[in-house]
């Protein structure tokens, strides 16, 4: 039978891959109408339905469903986290495996995430929604200062921030309640802040069985949670890591993962590790890249062929078991100390040829607008690199970053006379 694949989203490259992965293969896209055009290898679809982004989701599960009247989905697949839910949704309807809307909706929600692990016994962080101002004082003088108000979804660590004193209280609330990369205001969720050295764990699932691959360490601005760097493997002792594998696996139970790549974002407590979120894709940030490096397993080519049937969890245990050489990789990446319009970069060059470096990438161009650090978009460039050590996997993509020089025009200052 002829695998016809219904993509919801644009998917970057892995649609076509999944064709090429299975001679044969066909696809069709249902993506929202801003997105048709970074939709790759567009002529190789069989068909792309473009819907509005604020369109219901019945809207969406019509259109579907006429395509496959006509044309019937043998499975369904969706490689980013914009429209997941619509995913879950036209799976739903069409009797297509996916991920479940509970499971989307314990991901997304990050208030649902935290009921779903209280619930479950795996996590008892306190959170709330909050309306006002005035709820978020209760909230921190009830837990304790400092507490991390963030949307109650959002990714990027757009609107997070921790708050150390009652005064930023109201900063942080309304910074959480605003608009953030075309997603609306969804409501302020405040948690409790634990302390100490975070990390992301990338997983993956197959008929419900979760196999960690790799744990990284990451580095973020103390104020906003935006990350600047990772490294792979995390410098862990055996308990420490085995805390998280069990950990991390009881979190994914929870919210019902069954299949496909996980991202999971924590923070290793004295007491033992806490969630901070989680997510039913691949980690951003080229951390797919530095698994690869370190581990030696694809998670883009497992999710590829997962999508077209494939049993792909023993062979990810078949390459995690072959004894590797000590190596590190890490990625550092740099932001902009005021917003205004990036006029001109130099030391690119100078970056690549650090000792170490794998890579070097603008992220904004001269003529683009920069910003100071409030999400993962503000940042301007990054450098990959290895080592046989984090520290000097770290050292030298720190020292391409600082290689670079950025000018930046900013506006004059709207000064008041008296």
């Amino acid at each position: 039978m002829t695998e016809h694949v219904l993509v919801v989203g644009s998917g970057r490259d892995l649609p076509g891959r999944v064709r090429d992965a299975l001679p044969g293969t066909q696809t069709s896209v249902i993506c929202r109408l801003e997105f048709v055009a970074k939709l790759r290898r567009l002529t190789e679809h069989s068909r792309v339905i473009a819907v509005r982004h604020d369109a219901p989701d019945e809207e969406w599960i019509a259109l579907a469903s006429a395509a496959h009247a006509e044309h019937p989905f043998t499975r369904i697949a969706t490689f980013g986290e914009r429209d997941q839910d619509r995913c879950a949704a036209i799976g739903e309807a069409l009797g297509l495996s996916t991920h479940s809307r509970r499971t989307v909706t314990s991901v997304h929600d990050k208030n649902a995430m935290r009921a779903a692990l209280r619930e479950s016994g795996v996590d008892a962080t306190a959170s709330a929604v909050v309306a006002d101002v005035e709820a978020l004082r209760t909230f921190a003088f009830e837990h304790g200062f400092p507490c991390v108000v963030k949307p109650v979804r959002g990714a990027g660590s757009a609107g997070v921030a921790v708050v150390r004193e009652e005064g930023a209280l109201a900063a942080a609330y309304a910074r959480a309640g605003g608009d953030f990369d075309g997603l609306t205001t969804s409501g302020v969720l405040v948690e409790q802040f634990h302390e100490g050295p975070q990390f992301s764990v990338e997983a993956f699932s197959e008929c419900g069985e979760h196999q960690i691959v790799a744990v990284t360490r990451k580095f973020s601005d103390p104020a906003t949670f935006v990350e600047l760097g990772h490294v792979a493997p995390a410098a862990l002792s055996t308990t420490q890591e085995e805390r998280i594998h069990t950990y991390v696996t009881s979190v994914l139970d929870a919210v019902g993962v069954e299949f496909g790549a996980t991202h999971t974002e924590i923070v290793l407590t004295p007491t033992g590790p806490r969630v901070i979120e989680t997510h039913v894709r691949m980690g951003g940030d080229e951390i797919p890249g530095l698994a690869v490096d370190a581990t030696g397993v694809d998670l883009a080519d497992c999710v590829v062929r997962q999508t077209i049937g494939e049993k792909v969890l023993p062979g990810i245990r078949a390459v995690l078991a072959v004894e590797r050489p000590a190596h590190c990789s890490a990625i550092w990446f740099a932001a902009a100390p005021v917003a205004g319009v990036l006029t001109d970069v130099s030391g690119i060059d100078d970056a690549r040829n650090v000792d170490g470096v794998t890579d070097a990438q603008l992220l904004v161009r001269p003529g683009g607008a920069v910003s100071v650090l409030e999400s993962s978009d503000s940042r301007v460039a990054y450098a990959r690199a290895v080592g046989d050590t984090a520290e000097q996997a770290l050292d030298a993509a720190r020292e391409a970053m600082s290689r670079l020089e950025f000018q930046v025009r900013v506006a004059p200052a709207n000064t008041v006379t008296v």
